[in-house]
């Protein structure tokens, strides 16, 4: 009764517009006066949720992306990829992936990939020719690779939670990230031919190797993230310091595009979207506390182990249920709420943690896409100024590509294991 209770609280606070961090606090303040427990406990452990030297990486990866965006890093890496891919049929599509997975080493961060490229990509498709819903789906399905490819926020948050290797996650994303960019570009090909969508002119090698030689600066940035964490320079938390760093230098020594007024802009947005994790993050602390006092995770975990009997079937229950709440739920709280319990019960059946690591992640990834509460959905209409209803519905076929890369990620855990284990 006093799980509904809490349930029910929370669902109706934030139908009503409560920001969901808020709307836990709220409640879980609810259960300490009616408990007769003293605020001041439940201040300390919003406190103690956020005291963790591992998520400084978080507000330091949003500002790196802040940085690239704002130093117009993003204009140079869509230029080369489209003279690398674009002569492909439906060629700005394929643009629209193959940047994605470049910014995608530079952001770690789908909702950063979808507002700081989505408004050039849409308005370049948009002039060459494609329909709105096409721009719009393949934007949005492409920023899921963003958290795949290290740096990844979401890595970091699972590594906390989990007690897993932040470097080895981060090496684990890697070939899932790149698998879903090729699914997706093989989508991008089959819809471009049934459309007859244009394509750029071939470059030429000479234009493409100038644009390579712009460029590799911005792309040297995941090489410098994975090289320093896998040889052991520093801790992915220090990788997060040494990024905001690079992309400083880079910006002064070959784009000089940075303004005081991009750094300060960067700042101001790293500031309000850390204070909008932190506060998801302090009110999953104080719900978490409040559920584990009810024993939610022993109830949780009795009800996997009654319908699971073995890791094939608890994977599929866990894939599913993921998948429901995505449909309703912000990605950042299941995964702060729900992860914690299943870990346990996933090492329980034997299953790596990286394995089970990458496939929540992506799993997560793909519920930023699910109307009716897909992130992803809503910053791409607002920066395309696409209506979300259109949105919704053409978002659904690019679902296809990434669900069947978790497919194969489940059925093949050397995909998400093989190269973390070189790390041994």
């Amino acid at each position: 009764m006093i799980l509904s209770a809490i349930a029910l609280g929370w669902l109706f606070l934030v139908l009503v517009g409560v920001p969901i961090g808020i709307s836990m606090i709220l409640v879980s303040m609810g259960y300490f006066y009616w408990s007769g427990m003293g605020l001041s406990f439940a201040v300390s452990r919003m406190a103690d949720g956020l005291n963790s030297f591992p998520m400084l990486a978080v507000p330091l990866f949003i500002l790196a992306a802040a940085i690239l965006n704002g130093a117009g890093i993003t204009n140079h890496l869509f230029g080369f990829a489209r003279a690398l891919v674009g002569h492909i049929r439906g060629g700005l599509g394929h643009v629209n992936v193959l940047a994605s997975l470049f910014f995608s080493g530079m952001s770690g961060s789908a909702l950063a990939d979808a507002g700081g490229l989505g408004k050039m990509e849409i308005e370049a498709m948009r002039r060459a020719g494609y329909d709105d819903e096409f721009s719009g789906a393949v934007t949005a399905a492409s920023s899921m690779i963003g958290p795949l490819v290290p740096p990844s926020i979401t890595m970091v948050l699972y590594g906390v939670i989990s007690n897993t290797s932040i470097g080895k996650l981060f090496m684990g994303g890697v070939v899932p990230g790149v698998l879903c960019a090729g699914a997706l570009m093989v989508m991008v090909y089959v819809v471009a031919l049934r459309r007859d969508y244009p394509r750029d002119r071939w470059p030429g090698l000479p234009v493409l190797f100038g644009l390579f030689v712009r460029s590799f600066p911005a792309l040297l940035t995941p090489a410098v993230i994975v090289g320093g964490i896998f040889s052991g320079w520093f801790s992915p938390t220090e990788a997060a310091a040494v990024t905001v760093l690079y992309a400083v230098l880079i910006d002064l020594i070959f784009y000089r595009e940075l303004t005081w007024r991009r750094l300060w802009d960067a700042i101001y947005e790293t500031t309000a979207t850390s204070a909008s994790i932190a506060t998801i993050i302090a009110g999953v602390s104080l719900l978490g506390y409040v559920l584990a006092r009810e024993q939610a995770p022993q109830q949780i975990a009795a009800m996997f182990l009654a319908i699971a009997d073995g890791p094939v079937s608890f994977l599929i229950a866990v894939n599913l249920m993921i998948f429901a709440l995505g449909m309703f739920i912000e990605s950042l709280v299941i995964l702060l709420i729900v992860v914690p319990i299943l870990v346990p019960i996933a090492m329980g059946f034997g299953i790596d943690p990286i394995h089970f690591g990458v496939i929540v992640v992506l799993n997560l990834m793909i519920s930023i896409l699910t109307p009716p509460m897909g992130m992803a959905l809503f910053v791409v209409a607002q920066v395309g100024g696409i209506p979300f209803q259109r949105l919704a519905r053409a978002i659904l076929p690019w679902l296809i590509p990434p669900v069947v890369v978790l497919v194969l990620v489940c059925a093949f855990p050397i995909l998400a294991t093989g190269l973390p284990g070189l790390m041994e």
